[in-house]
């Protein structure tokens, strides 16, 4: 691609931009003074009407309140809140009011659920069958001295017999089998 081709920028305006929403403009004709805003012509049809009902109060000011009218439509035509127009801007005030206080999920209003009160149970069961673990003879002492302290009578030796422990964590059999060894080092 060479560097012309990369430097080129098309552009695209659509005919909103083009032609902004105005009121007394078609094509190259446009009434005179005009065209006029959506907010141009409600301050000028409202201020007409307040005009046209005060006159009994204003008539003695001569022409000034009627020039102050024309002035209002003049400073009317673009005005500008929060970059909005008026009527949109009005528009989303009154839907902001109108919106639910928690807001909206879905499209429906947020609302908190009604509290409950959260009712349950437990069950206590026993403890799992015990695991049989066999026991070890402690192989510190020799079996000469094992059999020194039994007394006159020989028995035969004992054979590991199984003893039964709960349920235990690793670490503890691991202590248990220290102990059987012959105590931990």
């Amino acid at each position: 691609m060479s560097a012309a081709a990369a430097g080129r920028v098309g552009r695209f305006y659509t005919s909103a931009r083009r032609h902004p929403w105005v009121l007394g403009k078609v094509a190259d004709w446009k009434i005179p003074l005009g065209p006029y805003t959506p907010a141009q012509i409600a301050v000028a049809v409202g201020g007409g009407f307040l005009l046209v009902k005060t006159i009994s109060w204003w008539s003695w000011m001569g022409p000034v309140p009627i020039v102050a009218w024309l002035l209002a439509v003049w400073a009317v035509r673009r005005p500008k809140i929060k970059g909005r127009a008026p009527l949109q801007a009005a528009l989303g005030w009154v839907l902001l009011a109108w919106q639910p206080q928690g807001g909206r999920i879905g499209g429906r209003a947020a609302r908190d659920r009604i509290s409950r009160p959260l009712l349950g149970g437990f069950t206590l069961e026993e403890t799992a069958p015990a695991v049989p673990v066999m026991a070890t003879p402690r192989v510190d002492q020799p079996a000469a001295d094992r059999k020194a302290h039994r007394g006159p009578a020989a028995r035969p030796p004992a054979r590991p017999r199984p003893v039964s422990v709960g349920p235990v964590s690793g670490v503890q059999q691991l202590l248990a089998l220290a102990e059987q060894a012959g105590g931990a080092r």
